[in-house]
């Protein structure tokens, strides 16, 4: 199956605050903030949602076309992620600009205030399927982008028929309730976090119900209480993996989206595969970064069969990425 993620790629400069961000709000004069937290420590990371994704479906065997733009510094990166077993051809690099870049700053609680600068991420809106010479995707994952290239993404899908994820994430907050409508229309699968999805109606009108039940799949993460899977209206949970320890909150979502992925490649029952996705966010929990974690194969499966039955499937882990595209 030719897998094509599209989406963001940066680098991200995470800050660690040693208090509790609340302890600085000021009740009833939020409405002219103003604040400033003198962090203990900062890192730079490669990051970037799709790029994330990419990387922890990597991990687990599959070899994904990354699509998506990206600045002149983006050199190093593009070599660790072909290392990793990302495919980095449909990378399009826009010389004039800098890749983007995520701050994010956590407090002692893992709560988090964080900003976005676009960059060169900005030139994906004229950046299409069409542009992917001799690539015919069989699946394609919208993850937050910019928000004309994720729409023109998503029509593209639908006037070439082509299944696709979508994954407004970060975005919601930049697109009205018809925008929103008009790219998650016909997607194969919806993800979400809980409190997006709570935004999601809230823009576009719909009742909870309604939102689930209006895509064959949709997976709502909801953090420490695990993954809630809809599909075809039947609603299952899926409990989170024991973590060993939480270093950092961030990107443990793209690592699920990333091992949700495989599971639906794979064609598992997808409670298998938001299992294999909670494990995956585990093991991004326990690291600093959205690419520290790494695993192999053989371990992945034995710390999963310590928690959880895969029926033996996990064992098409190790041919999964030997299909044509792959």
């Amino acid at each position: 199956m030719e897998t094509v993620i599209t989406g963001s790629i940066a680098f991200d400069y995470l800050m660690r605050f040693p208090g509790r961000f609340t302890d600085h709000l000021l009740d009833g004069q939020l409405h002219h903030l103003s604040v400033s937290f003198l962090v203990e420590d900062m890192t730079r990371h490669w990051g970037g949602t799709a790029a994330n994704i990419a990387y922890t479906a990597a991990l687990l065997g599959l070899r994904p076309r990354l699509m998506g733009t990206v600045g002149s510094d983006f050199g190093d990166y593009r070599a660790w992620l072909e290392s990793s077993g990302v495919d980095t051809s449909a990378v399009r690099q826009i010389d004039a600009l800098f890749t983007a870049s995520f701050f994010a700053n956590t407090d002692l609680d893992n709560n988090q205030i964080a900003s976005f600068y676009a960059g060169a991420m900005t030139c994906a809106r004229g950046y299409r399927l069409a542009d992917l010479e001799g690539v015919t995707p069989n699946l394609v994952f919208i993850s937050p982008n910019d928000p004309d290239a994720m729409l023109q993404l998503a029509r593209e899908c639908r006037q070439l028929d082509i299944a696709f994820i979508c994954d407004p994430s970060q975005q919601v907050a930049r697109f009205d309730g018809n925008q929103l409508r008009e790219l998650m229309r016909d997607a194969r699968v919806l993800v979400m976090n809980a409190y997006e999805a709570g935004m999601i109606c809230q823009k576009t009108g719909l009742s909870q119900d309604s939102l689930v039940n209006s895509f064959p799949i949709v997976a709502i993460t909801r953090g420490a209480d695990g993954v809630e899977i809809h599909e075809n209206g039947v609603q299952q949970h899926v409990a989170p993996f024991p973590v060993f320890r939480i270093s950092d909150p961030t990107g443990a979502g793209d690592a699920f989206r990333g091992g949700f992925l495989c599971g639906l490649v794979a064609g598992w029952p997808l409670v298998l595969g938001a299992r294999v996705g909670a494990l995956c966010a585990s093991f991004a929990l326990e690291q600093t970064g959205t690419q520290s974690h790494r695993f192999t194969i053989d371990e992945f499966i034995e710390r999963f069969r310590q928690s959880a039955d895969d029926g033996g499937l996990l064992e098409q882990l190790y041919d999964l990425g030997k299909g044509p595209g792959q």
